[in-house]
């Protein structure tokens, strides 16, 4: 899986009758997502959607749980 170094637009998708999209095919192949793979799917209110493959999920949480216990070290001092 690569990582994308900056945010980029890949175009607009549709939402179909089941409340489906498909990501455009550019997305799939950087990240690596294939038919059938299962996403953790996450938002809060009035924010971005995000998918996260759910493989990969545990490591990101791992990475923003690493991340949080910095900045709540530096609010302590």
């Amino acid at each position: 899986m690569q990582r994308c170094s900056e945010p980029k637009v890949y175009g607009a998708v549709a939402v179909g009758e089941k409340g489906q999209i498909v990501i455009p095919a550019e997305v799939r192949k950087i990240y690596g997502i294939k038919s059938g793979d299962r996403m953790i799917v996450f938002s809060r209110p009035g924010g971005p959607i995000a998918l996260i493959p759910a493989d990969k999920f545990s490591h990101f949480l791992e990475e923003a749980t690493a991340v949080l216990a910095k900045m709540k070290r530096r609010e302590i001092k």
